[in-house]
C-alpha cells in the first residue's frame, strides 16, 4: 500500500513539461552571461546555474526592480517551468515592485536531476535542496537576507517554501497559493501522516514525519493564503486548514469561482498582494522605529543630567544674590558660603556685582579669583 500511494502521489507532485518550453546558452555578446532562448530577452532579468547541495545544476532567474526593498523566492507548481513562467515574474515584479527570484526544479525545465519519486533518491528532497541554493545565491550575490525575502508557494511549491520557512526565524513573510496540505491528502482523505506520504520531513527531536500541515505551525512570520473555491485539483479546504494553523494569520484570499491555475487574471489577485506587501512593509517599519527608540533610551538619560545642571545654575544665580543680601542661610551651600565669606573680605563692591550678575558662570569666574589671591 505504501509503494503504491507513494507513487501516486509522486505523480501527482512531479509532472514537468516536456520538453522543456525553453533553452539555455552562453550569451555571445557578454561573457559568462547565460540567457534563455526560445523566448523574448529580458533587460531586467538574470538567468543562473546554482549546484545544489545534492550535486544537482539548477536553473533560476533573477528579476531585478531597481525601487524594490524586498525580495520574492517564487517556487512555481507541479506541471511549469521558468519559460512558462518567465512573463508571470516579470509582472510580479513591476507591478509590486520587488525584485523576483524563481527557479525550476531539478529535473524541470534545464535543471539537471531526477524527478521520479525513489526510495534512495526522492524529488522531494532535491526541491528542498534546490531552494537552499537559491537562498543561499540570494545571500551571496545580492546581498539578500532573511529579513528582506518574501516566500511564495503555488500548490506543490508549498512543500520546499514552508520547510525554508521554519528555518529562518527572521523572514519577512510568506504567501501560499493554492497550498496542499501534503501530497497524499490531495488524493485521499486521510487525517493522519505517513511515512510514504511526500512534502514531509524528520523532526530529529521527536522523530516523526511532518507535512505542510505540520510545518505551517512553525512559522513565525505573517502568512497570507490565497486559494480558489473552485478548486478541483487541490480542494480549498487544504487552504482554510492551512490558514486555521498559521501563528499570523493575514487576511486570506478566497478567490470566488477560482480554480487551480487562472487565479493571477482575478483582478483581486494583485490588489491582494500590494495590501499584504505594504502590511508587511509598514510592520517592518514599525519594529525600527521601536529598536531606534530602544537605542536611544540611554541619551535621554544623560539630556536629562544636563537639565539637572542647568537647573542647578539656576539656582546658584539666585543664591548669590541671596549671599549679597546676607540672607537665606539656610538654603546656601557649603562653597556659596564660602565664596560669600571671601566677598566680604574684598568689600561691598564685589558684593554688588555679584548681585547684578546674570550668568551663574560670571559668579563663579569672579568668586574664584579672591580664593586664588587667598592662596597666594
Amino acid at each position: 500500500m505504501g509503494g503504491v500511494a507513494s507513487a501516486v502521489a509522486a505523480k501527482f507532485a512531479f509532472f514537468p513539461p516536456n520538453p522543456p518550453s525553453y533553452g539555455v546558452e552562453v550569451d555571445g555578446e557578454e561573457v559568462g552571461r547565460l540567457i534563455m532562448t526560445g523566448l523574448p530577452r529580458r533587460a531586467s532579468a538574470e538567468i543562473l546555474r546554482l549546484r545544489t547541495r545534492r550535486g544537482n545544476d539548477i536553473i533560476a532567474m533573477y528579476v531585478r526592480n531597481h525601487s524594490a526593498a524586498l525580495t520574492l523566492l517564487y517556487s512555481h507548481g507541479n506541471a511549469a517551468d521558468l519559460g512558462q513562467l518567465c512573463d508571470l515574474l516579470t509582472e510580479l515584479s513591476v507591478h509590486l515592485r520587488l525584485n523576483v527570484m524563481g527557479y525550476d526544479y531539478s529535473g524541470y525545465g534545464r535543471s539537471s536531476g531526477k524527478i521520479a519519486i525513489l526510495i534512495l533518491q526522492p524529488s522531494e528532497q532535491n526541491t528542498y535542496a534546490d531552494i537552499e541554493a537559491v537562498y543561499e545565491c540570494l545571500e551571496e550575490n545580492y546581498g539578500t537576507h532573511a529579513k528582506d525575502i518574501i516566500l511564495y508557494g503555488q500548490s506543490v511549491g508549498s512543500g520546499p517554501t514552508l520547510d525554508l520557512a521554519i528555518k529562518l526565524p527572521n523572514l519577512r513573510a510568506v504567501v501560499l497559493h493554492s497550498p496542499i496540505l501534503s501530497g497524499l491528502r490531495v488524493m485521499y482523505p486521510v487525517k493522519h501522516s505517513y511515512w510514504f506520504d511526500i512534502y514531509k520531513f524528520m523532526d530529529l527531536e521527536s522523530f516523526f514525519s511532518l507535512q505542510n500541515i505540520d510545518k505551517v505551525p512553525r512559522v513565525t512570520c505573517p502568512v497570507l493564503i490565497i486559494h480558489g473555491t473552485a478548486d478541483e485539483v487541490v480542494d480549498w479546504s487544504h487552504g482554510k486548514q492551512l490558514r486555521e494553523l498559521c501563528k499570523k494569520k493575514y487576511e486570506p484570499l478566497w478567490v470566488k469561482g477560482g480554480n487551480h491555475c487562472n487565479l493571477e487574471v482575478y483582478p483581486e489577485y494583485i490588489r491582494h498582494l500590494k495590501k499584504f506587501i505594504s502590511s508587511v512593509e509598514r510592520a517592518s517599519a514599525v519594529r525600527n522605529e521601536l529598536v531606534d527608540s530602544t537605542s536611544l533610551l540611554d541619551p535621554p538619560r544623560i539630556s536629562s543630567d544636563h537639565k539637572e545642571l542647568r537647573r542647578s545654575s539656576v539656582d546658584q544665580k539666585d543664591k548669590p544674590r541671596q549671599s549679597a543680601d546676607y540672607k537665606g542661610k539656610s538654603r546656601q551651600s557649603t562653597s556659596l558660603r564660602e565664596k560669600s565669606r571671601v566677598s566680604n573680605d574684598r568689600g561691598e563692591k564685589q558684593g554688588k556685582t555679584i548681585h547684578h550678575s546674570e550668568k551663574g558662570r560670571a559668579i563663579i569666574v569672579q568668586l574664584e579669583k579672591p580664593r586664588n589671591g587667598i592662596d597666594r
